[in-house]
């Protein structure tokens, strides 16, 4: 597992964030003058706000109820304005409002630069000049890689380094049920992270060997067993990308080597997946702490 909690914006959206300010630095905006803006679920918007506040850069991070308090308590006190969209888009998610309150307000405001990290091509190229080539640095060969996917930067960065220099390893899609990413309907979601109400024009669906769809139930059991039983407090998109595995695993060679990208660590999930009055409110406590293998017919898994 590559633990990208401990970077010092505490995910991997660390590097997305360091590749779209670069972008803009380069782009020959005085960035002094204007507003950088952008839409975030949590953690890329915590990433913003610790470089934005070491260059002095002004910020707003645009983020829904679904985001959990700690992350925007962070985002706050390093100093970035926080805007809460409360209106649901169109696919019941909150996304496509996010979006189009920042399309009005650059409208409206010269002085205002979006990020985009939906459609900008350095959120993938941050993660095929970083995250992919220390994957393979140090392991050497890779049989499996597994990826969560929410705006698909990390996966389709990922994808592009490891068919130049590793065909081989087979890649492994990871989303939350619900999302619209791998499949045309969406559903209620609770846990920030994985998962879009609008796919990203960035995300290549057809471009991962395989896809699997993990209930938001399994997300809350691996993150609690693996907290208990190895004393790593993740957050909930490891506890997905852990859920694919754990479908996969009967298949896999024993030999093999697996790979798994894990986001954040957990202390921002403590009054969510953690909590089991918030877990038991939204019906995610069917989630017994054991390590079997799920019977077959509740595999989901999209090829």
């Amino acid at each position: 597992m590559k633990v990208e909690g401990f970077n010092p914006g505490g995910s991997v959206k660390m590097k997305t964030a360091r590749g779209l300010i670069h972008s803009a630095e380069n782009s020959g905006a005085d960035l002094a003058g204007l507003r950088l803006i952008e839409s975030t679920s949590g953690n890329l918007g915590i990433s913003l706000a610790v470089i934005c506040a070491a260059k002095n850069y002004r910020l707003t991070l645009v983020t829904d109820p679904n985001s959990n308090a700690t992350a925007v308590a962070i985002m706050r006190a390093l100093g970035a304005e926080v805007v809460v969209i409360t209106e649901r888009d169109d696919n019941g998610g909150y996304l496509g409002s996010r979006i189009s309150y920042i399309q009005q307000l650059q409208a409206e405001d010269p002085n205002v630069y979006w990020l985009n990290q939906y459609e900008n091509p350095t959120n993938p190229t941050a993660h095929e000049q970083a995250t992919a080539p220390s994957v393979l640095r140090e392991f050497g060969e890779v049989d499996y890689l597994f990826l969560g996917v929410g705006t698909g930067g990390t996966l389709m960065g990922c994808i592009d380094y490891f068919r130049r220099r590793s065909p081989q390893t087979r890649i492994i899609a990871v989303d939350t049920a619900g999302s619209v990413n791998f499949q045309p309907t969406s559903g209620p979601r609770h846990i920030p992270g994985l998962g879009t109400s609008q796919r990203p024009p960035i995300l290549d669906s057809q471009a991962p060997d395989e896809v699997l769809l993990i209930p938001e139930w399994e997300t809350v059991r691996e993150c609690r067993w693996l907290a208990r039983s190895s004393g790593l407090l993740t957050g909930g998109s490891t506890g997905t990308v852990l859920a694919g595995i754990r479908r996969l695993a009967p298949g896999i060679p024993p030999d093999a080597t697996v790979v798994a990208i894990s986001p954040d660590l957990g202390e921002r999930y403590l009054n969510s997946v953690y909590d089991d009055t918030w877990v038991a409110e939204r019906g995610l406590d069917k989630a017994p702490l054991t390590d079997e293998r799920l019977p077959e017919e509740e595999l989901d898994v999209l090829v």
